[in-house]
């Protein structure tokens, strides 16, 4: 009696492990969190640019699901996120920003973020105190092994230093959210905008467009918008066939975060993308596309995701922006929605 109640006992617990085991397996790779962050720098002078890599382990791939801020916009202008096949210097950090004069300027080695002629391109953006953002289940930014983004470097631009003249230092960042689980929806950015300049006392609208000419079908899902101060409205559209759909139209002084694309229709070979922002300038100066607070930019982050293969060679849509180009001088835009481009929803 005593055996048989031992058998059912030892049947009973590894008929449990079984089960436990089965559904560990259907079970999904657990998503990982780390912490991309600056290793506690100095910023010693306004309008810093400073960037720091992280070396991607070449024997997996890992999936990018996640990106969750660590920076307060009273710190951080913004940060931007690079996957490169090569760093822009062999630096822990380095000035990533404009050349400057000052002898100061010359503590930190300065390069791009990325090495020049290896690949790079933008994978995320962060600026006034925007929330995480999840990616869409099963989509993820493939890096590592096959992929060509064997570095990640993350750039982060210090406009002000006030908290920073007592000597403290910095540790703004991301913690990035992967998984190992091989992911078929890979993730992209095609990044929209413009060089050019604001004149004096006026609106200005600074536009590009671009022909989507890669043998694709991109599912776009979220968008972003960026300037400096001037920017009163962004807005990104898909051009078919002579008529605009909107993409995307946010006022650029909230906080930006990405946000779910107006109409998520897929984007084919053949269509193009185009994006417009409406500055206005009470300035007695002319403003131009630059790097720093006291200039402007204009961009149109769009996020995407292909079904199967990788994402679009493309990823910068730039135009030369005013006085050189503008929408109504392009020969192959039609229809142009020139009020709802430059007019915010209610």
């Amino acid at each position: 009696m005593i055996e048989a109640f031992h058998m059912v006992s030892f049947l009973s617990i590894l008929l449990i492990l079984i089960i436990v085991h089965a559904s560990q397996a259907l079970i999904p790779n657990a998503v990982g969190r780390f912490p991309f962050l600056m290793p506690n720098v100095h910023p010693y002078r306004p309008e810093l640019y400073l960037c720091t890599p992280i070396r991607i382990d070449y024997t997996n791939s890992y999936f990018i699901v996640g990106f969750e801020p660590n920076a307060t916009m009273n710190t951080a202008h913004h940060m931007l996120l690079y996957g490169c096949g090569a760093p822009g210097s062999e630096k822990p950090v380095w000035n990533c920003g404009e050349m400057a004069s000052s002898d100061e300027d010359y503590v930190h080695e300065v390069a791009s973020p990325c090495g020049q002629g290896a690949h790079s391109q933008i994978i995320y953006a962060w600026a006034r105190d925007a929330p995480k953002l999840e990616l869409p289940e099963g989509v993820g930014f493939k890096v590592g092994k096959d992929s060509p983004i064997q570095y990640l470097v993350m750039q982060v631009h210090y406009a002000h230093i006030h908290k920073f003249r007592d000597g403290s230092t910095d540790d703004s960042g991301i913690f990035l959210h992967y998984t190992k689980q091989p992911l078929h929806k890979q993730a992209g950015v095609l990044l929209l905008g413009t060089g050019g300049l604001v004149p004096p006392m006026s609106v200005e609208k600074m536009e590009t467009s671009c022909t989507i000419d890669e043998d694709k079908l991109i599912h776009p899902f979220a968008f972003r918008v960026h300037t400096h101060s001037l920017g009163k409205v962004v807005s990104g559209w898909r051009v078919r066939d002579g008529k605009w759909t909107l993409l995307g139209r946010r006022d650029p002084l909230k906080p930006q975060m990405f946000y779910p694309l107006n109409n998520t229709e897929p984007i084919r070979t053949g269509d193009t993308v185009a994006a417009r922002c409406t500055m206005l300038s009470n300035r007695k100066r002319i403003t131009f596309i630059g790097a720093t607070n006291e200039d402007e930019m204009c961009n149109f982050y769009l996020m995407y995701y292909v079904d199967s293969g990788e994402p679009l060679m493309q990823k910068y849509c730039f135009g030369y922006g005013p006085p050189k180009y503008y929408w109504m001088k392009d020969e192959n835009l039609q229809n142009i929605p020139d009020e709802e481009a430059s007019q915010l929803d209610e």
